[in-house]
């Protein structure tokens, strides 16, 4: 069974700036994609950022030029490198990552609140 911790999550205001990382119980180099996912209260779950095996990156529309994600392949470790953080930032926080022909792995979440 595959695990995936999160963790960085918290409270800061808005202009603030966290990062969340997500530690895999297995090599990281086995997922052909790993991401991030968000669920604000009363909302669908949604696309944060992506990143593949080869580097390729994605990211939902509402985060483009404010969140980097990475990825560090020693550490077993993928980041999402948040900035300009928003209200409209807050949710739930999920590490996702699929290997192949295999069903999706998802973390607990961490909690992101962006607040004054």
């Amino acid at each position: 069974q595959v695990q995936l911790v999160e963790s960085g999550g918290g409270s800061v205001q808005p202009g603030g700036s966290l990062r969340l990382s997500c530690a895999a119980s297995i090599s990281i180099t086995r997922f052909y994609i790993m991401g991030w996912y968000r669920q604000a209260p009363g909302k669908q779950r949604e696309l944060v950022a992506t990143i593949t095996g080869g580097g390729n990156l994605a990211y939902g529309d509402p985060v483009k030029g404010r969140f980097t994600i990475s990825r560090d392949n020693a550490k077993d470790t993928v980041y999402l490198q948040m900035n300009s953080l928003q209200s409209e930032d807050t949710g739930v926080y999920y590490c996702h990552a699929r290997e192949l022909y295999q069903d999706p792995n998802w973390g607990r979440g961490t909690q992101v609140t962006v607040s004054s």
